[in-house]
């Protein structure tokens, strides 16, 4: 429970913090080791909920022998479906980006490329400080042991030196760097004082962890094998994996599994919404591993044609060892030429209604709203209007509300207060507003209130040029696909 050193105050007083959560949770308190002097000490735990954020664990160590103290911060609550990486862009003399809060777990790793310096998971644990304060906080850790290394290696000693008078400047906002925070979690956060506008100093993305990163996780990675030595166990397991997966009707993909057919989403909306283009088709199977333990598992899909849109694939996973659940809607055919923009002037009840696919390509904006949501945010989904909007606020609220606290300043709730009055007057269509997405693949879809879609004229959709960045970002500037038009002609002339 103890760590060397005298790290940052996260928590100076474990009472006094208990006491402004403003709860009544109990303060377990256990004997601990304390690893500088070797004598036991006392470790207080308290399992706390911070507002509009999630449940965080307060730990704080004292040793009565040697007056060790540290403190540390740990998330309670469940990972993220993928882990996050975020970016912030400090030019020099911008002393404001420095004091940013910065909520670390101890599974991020924070990166400062102009420098190729890094700070591990295990160097500097969970923790709410600034961008400032990590900096300092690696200095003062680096400094630490100066006099030993002067000694011991004198020449590396120089080096640090050396170092630190780059990392202190970068820390006192004498140069521009870019502060880089990557969570395979997905618990991490800098904040965003322009919420719950775009920042443009500040970027993130989302990615599926590798099998490595569910390791460190504590996640099983391979599944549970039988051993060498039992053969009648192997029998089994070959005569299992050459089992042909069954095929099951649409409708029943829920009954058969057992659990939700398509996740994150009530799946008898889902399939309605989707039948409602096409009839219910054969499902698919394949083998497949959990994306969250790493278990075998099964992958249900089936494709289906939506009308003025294309064909796509659905797709749901289930695992029955961890209970995780995950729905995608990928689309079909190749990659369109030209991105598309898609903009519904919403009026009335049925705007709300109307269905939508977000793909994870997509961004999103409402302009009455001042809210602009980058490509990769919250995924693919298949919903409603007015499923988006919320959707969208439920996670701005879970990512950005811990800053709503009693310490936040009155203008930033104000500024929330404000943002939210706004959203209940769309939604409740006191005033009309417009809904853009922005798809560079060309892979959403919001369906039409008439038969024909060129008969809706509150539904604009725009097709455009992608940009050469654009192109970079999808990986479409190095595709070379010569080799598979080569083999696909010598196919055709056969």
């Amino acid at each position: 429970m103890a760590n060397s050193g005298d790290e940052a105050r996260v928590v100076t007083d474990l009472r006094s913090a208990a006491e402004s959560a403003g709860g009544d949770e109990a303060l377990h308190e256990i004997e601990s080791l304390c690893m500088r002097c070797g004598e036991n000490g006392t470790t207080r735990l308290l399992l706390t909920t911070i507002p509009n954020f999630r449940e965080v664990v307060l730990m704080a160590f004292e040793c009565p022998h040697c007056n060790e103290r540290n403190n540390e911060v740990q998330f309670a609550g469940q990972l993220q479906p993928k882990g996050c990486c975020y970016r912030l862009e400090i030019p020099q003399g911008q002393n404001e980006i420095l004091n940013r809060q910065v909520v670390k777990s101890d599974s991020a790793t924070i990166k400062i490329p102009e420098l190729d310096f890094e700070i591990p998971p295990e160097a500097q644990r969970g923790t709410l400080s600034t961008v400032e304060g990590i900096i300092m906080r690696a200095v003062e850790e680096l400094q630490a042991l100066q006099d030993e290394r002067k000694k011991a290696d004198p020449q590396k000693a120089e080096a640090i030196d050396q170092f630190l008078i780059k990392l202190r400047s970068l820390g006192s906002g004498e140069a521009a760097f870019t502060f880089v925070l990557d969570d395979p979690a997905g618990n991490s956060f800098i904040e965003n004082p322009h919420a719950p506008s775009s920042d443009p100093s500040l970027s993130v993305s989302f990615y599926e962890r590798t099998s490595e990163q569910q390791a460190a996780l504590g996640f099983l990675v391979d599944p549970p094998t039988g051993e060498s030595g039992d053969p009648s166990q192997n029998a089994s397991t070959v005569e299992a994996n050459s089992v042909e997966l069954p095929k099951v009707p649409h409708g029943s993909v829920g009954a058969v599994a057992g659990r939700r057919a398509i996740a994150q989403g009530n799946p008898d909306e889902i399939a309605a919404a989707l039948c409602r283009y096409t009839a219910p088709e054969e499902v698919d199977t394949l083998p497949s591993t959990c994306g969250a333990c790493g278990a075998a598992c099964v992958t249900r899909f089936f494709a289906t044609k939506i009308p003025y849109f294309r064909e796509v694939i659905v797709m749901a996973a289930s695992c029955d060892l961890c209970g995780y659940r995950n729905s995608e809607l990928k689309p079909g055919g190749e990659i369109p030429a030209k991105g598309k923009k898609i903009m519904l002037h919403v009026q009335n009840v049925k705007d709300l209604s109307r269905d939508v696919i977000k793909s994870d390509s997509a961004a999103v904006k409402v302009p009455e709203l001042e809210l602009e949501l980058s490509m990769g945010t919250l995924g693919g989904i298949v919903t409603t209007v007015e499923g988006l909007i919320v959707k969208i606020c439920e996670a701005l609220e879970r990512v950005h509300g811990f800053q709503l606290g009693d310490s936040t300043n009155e203008w930033k709730k104000k500024k929330w207060d404000d943002f939210q009055q706004r959203l209940s007057k769309l939604l409740s269509l006191q005033e009309p507003w417009t809904l853009i997405i922005d798809d560079a693949l060309a892979a959403s879809f919001v369906a039409p209130a008439t038969d024909l879609i060129e008969d809706d004229s509150q539904l604009l959709i725009e097709d455009y040029e992608r940009s050469w960045e654009q192109n970079e970002e999808l990986g479409l500037n190095d595709m070379d696909t010569s080799s598979a038009d080569i083999a696909y002609n010598m196919t055709s002339a056969e």
